[in-house]
């Protein structure tokens, strides 16, 4: 796959800027040069021939001589819930999960908790979100979203959703479908991991009185992100 840049903003004439890191990346990195013909992505689901006109100091001027609209998205919309681990787990997390297709990341503040999830934090995980994309060729971003205490976010996901918690001793996930859902591609599945050490008894209480279902994992105790991200593939590549 040839390299890819990112723009947020959006391209929707025959021109395309390209500023900071992006640009720097090209110009200094790549070793860019003027007439250049380079590959475009926004988030919204296109791709785009460009080729440069004009290499700046802070940005970079192209002109889009192709749209396309390239769609790698998984056909199920699953959606994850983390109790982020500790340092650069988190960006290891969050660049598998956009490599498999999630399609958005929503970080829980529960009692055990072990990294506080700061918009500093966040604002760090929505660039890996950029560079995985890159690098992986999906054309729409994987959204990280707000930060959600664990008892509204479980009382706030539609009963629609195959909403699933991961806790040992729950029903063993081979013999959960993500077709027992009422499903359709906008809502699909959805999936909470709890931090180092799981939920409490409290937390999981409080989820199955919500209707949600427990699945365990195995009989191996797994680092919240290698739970997230089996739960990811069975999710979205199990028919």
């Amino acid at each position: 796959m040839p390299d890819r840049f990112f723009t947020a903003a959006p391209i929707i004439d025959e021109r395309a800027t390209l500023f900071g890191p992006e640009a720097h990346h090209l110009a200094h990195v790549m070793r860019a040069q003027v007439g250049q013909i380079v590959t475009l992505f926004d988030g919204s689901g296109c791709e785009f021939t460009a080729e440069i006109i004009t290499l700046g100091k802070r940005e970079i001027q192209l002109a889009v001589l192709e749209r396309r609209e390239v769609n790698r998205e998984s056909s199920r919309n699953f959606q994850l819930a983390v109790a982020l681990p500790k340092g650069e787990r988190q960006q290891w997390l969050v660049e598998k999960a956009v490599e498999l297709g999630v399609t958005a990341l929503i970080p829980l503040e529960t009692k055990r908790g072990v990294a506080q999830p700061l918009d500093t934090a966040l604002e760090r995980l929505r660039r890996t979100v950029v560079g995985a994309s890159k690098q992986c060729g999906r054309n729409r971003l994987l959204e990280i979203k707000s930060a959600q205490l664990w008892q509204v976010f479980i009382a706030s996901q539609p009963s629609a959703v195959l909403r699933l918690v991961a806790h040992p001793g729950g029903s063993p996930l081979q013999n959960t479908s993500p077709r027992e859902a009422t499903y359709s591609p906008e809502r699909g599945v959805i999936a909470a991991v709890g931090p180092e050490g799981g939920f409490t008894e409290e937390e999981i209480a409080a989820a199955l009185a919500a209707d949600w279902l427990a699945v365990d994992l195995g009989p191996r105790i797994l680092r919240v992100e290698t739970a997230a991200i089996a739960l990811a593939g069975w999710a979205i590549y199990s028919r």
